[in-house]
C-alpha cells in the first residue's frame, strides 16, 4: 500500500514539474520572441527599389494609417511632388501636386468621400515618440497654421494624413514636433537620387521674400507600395475632421497676427 501511494506521489511530482516547465518555456518564448515590424516595399519608377521599416510601437495610428492606405492601392501612381535637396522628398497628395489628401473612401470600403486628419504623434502633442529625424526616417506632413495664429497649434499639430516625406538629411529641427513612423533600410541611395531631380525655380513674390524651390519638373513616380506585415493585423486609424482653415481665415482675415 505504501508503495502504491510512494508511485502516486512521484507521478504527481512529475506532472507538477512538467506543468511548471511548460508554463515557464510558454513564458521564455513570449520574452524572447522577436517581434517583427512591417516592412514596406516601395518601386518608383525609373529609379528602384525602396524598403522601409515601420515602428508601430512609436506611432501607431500614422503605421496603421499607412498600411491601410497601402494595402487599398493609394500609393500606386503617386507623384513626389516636394524634393528638397539636403532635406525631404515627400509625396502622399492625391493631386500630385501637394493641394490634396487622402479621403475616408480611400481609407477604408464604404468610407464617405471627405477628407480626414489623424493625430499627430510627437511629443510636442503629448506623445512620447522619442525617435530622432535622422538620414533615412519617415514623417508625416502636416500643416502649420500657427503662422496665422499661435492659438492654431492643435489643429497644426493634427492635421496630417495621407501625405509623408523622407529625410535625405539629419533634420533635428523636426525632432519632436512632426511623426517619425518609419526608416529607410534599403535603397537609401535611390532616395538621394530621386532628391537630385531638376527643381522648377519659382519666382519671389511681393508678399514674401522667399519662395521655396521644391517642385520637381519631372516628379518621380511610385510605381507600386506594398507592406509585408508578419500577420498582424494593425487596423484602422482613429480619424479627425479636418480643420476648415479657409473659414477660420475668413473670419479673421481682419485681425491682427497674435
Amino acid at each position: 500500500m505504501k508503495k502504491g501511494k510512494i508511485i502516486i506521489w512521484i507521478i504527481a511530482c512529475i506532472v507538477i514539474i512538467a506543468l511548471i516547465g511548460f508554463i515557464a518555456y510558454g513564458y521564455y518564448r513570449k520574452a524572447t520572441m522577436e517581434v517583427k515590424n512591417p516592412i514596406v516595399t516601395m518601386e518608383v519608377e525609373n529609379f528602384g527599389t525602396v524598403k522601409m521599416e515601420l515602428y508601430p510601437d512609436k506611432a501607431p495610428e500614422s503605421v496603421a494609417n499607412f498600411i491601410a492606405l497601402i494595402n487599398r492601392g493609394y500609393y500606386n501612381g503617386n507623384k513626389f511632388h516636394r524634393i528638397v535637396k539636403d532635406f525631404v522628398i515627400q509625396a502622399g497628395s492625391k493631386d500630385g501636386e501637394g493641394q490634396e489628401n487622402a479621403k475616408l473612401s480611400d481609407l477604408k470600403e464604404g468610407g464617405e468621400d471627405e477628407e480626414y486628419t489623424i493625430k499627430g504623434e510627437f511629443i510636442a502633442n503629448g506623445v512620447n515618440n522619442n525617435i530622432k529625424f535622422e538620414e533615412g526616417v519617415l514623417g508625416v506632413a502636416r500643416g502649420d497654421y500657427s503662422q496665422y495664429s499661435s492659438s492654431l497649434k492643435e489643429e497644426s499639430y493634427n492635421s496630417g494624413s495621407s501625405q509623408f516625406f523622407i529625410v535625405t538629411k539629419e533634420s533635428s529641427s523636426l525632432d519632436g514636433l512632426y511623426t517619425p513612423f518609419g526608416k529607410v533600410i534599403e535603397g537609401m541611395d535611390i532616395v538621394h537620387k530621386m532628391e537630385e531631380v531638376e527643381i522648377k525655380q519659382e519666382e519671389e513674390s511681393e508678399e514674401s521674400t522667399s519662395s521655396e524651390s521644391s517642385t520637381p519638373v519631372n516628379p518621380p513616380v511610385i510605381k507600386s507600395m506594398t507592406v509585408e506585415t508578419n500577420g498582424i493585423d494593425f487596423g484602422l486609424p482613429q480619424t479627425l475632421e479636418p480643420f476648415d482653415f479657409m473659414s477660420w481665415f475668413s473670419q479673421n482675415s481682419n485681425l491682427s497676427e497674435e
